[in-house]
């Protein structure tokens, strides 16, 4: 696999990831469902499990501890060999499995265009309608504050 192959599959990736990651349980299942899954084992079960938040001064000061953040993760083999692995926050262990298993379908040649197809292009749709409608609710409050300037020295 030549380096740019190498670097649009991991480009593919992190892009449905972030898709997945912002999306709905349910709404993945559902679409999930148009696509032929293949026959899969889990590497690792779904699980529970908390990451450290760091932040950083300013944004480029010494970094701290911001706190703690629950995450679920999970990993699944399929059975032509494509691993894949799947990460969320909070404690949504369905989510986390279905993000694997979709994450291993990305990377098949089989099964990478009907994903993208039948459910990261439906779901990327949502994701994007869900950003501005919760872009225009907020601009509704938005309140201009303004100052007249006097013409005085």
């Amino acid at each position: 696999m030549t380096s740019s192959s190498l670097n649009h599959q991991q480009a593919r990736r992190r892009e449905a990831m972030g898709v997945l990651g912002h999306s709905a349980t349910a709404d993945i299942a559902g679409y999930l469902d148009a696509v032929a899954v293949p026959a899969h084992e889990h590497l690792r079960q779904p699980e529970n499990g908390l990451v450290m938040l760091r932040g950083r001064i300013g944004g480029d000061g010494a970094p701290f501890n911001l706190g703690e953040a629950t995450v679920s993760r999970a990993a699944v083999r399929l059975a032509s060999g494509e691993i894949g692995f799947g990460y969320t926050l909070g404690r949504d262990g369905t989510k986390a499995h279905l993000i694997a298993l979709c994450d291993a379908l990305i990377q098949t040649s089989e099964f990478s265009d009907a994903l993208e197809t039948k459910v990261l292009t439906p779901l990327r749709a949502r994701v994007v309608a869900d950003s501005k409608r919760k872009a225009a609710e907020t601009a509704a409050t938005k309140v201009d504050f303004y100052t007249l300037v006097r013409g005085e020295g």
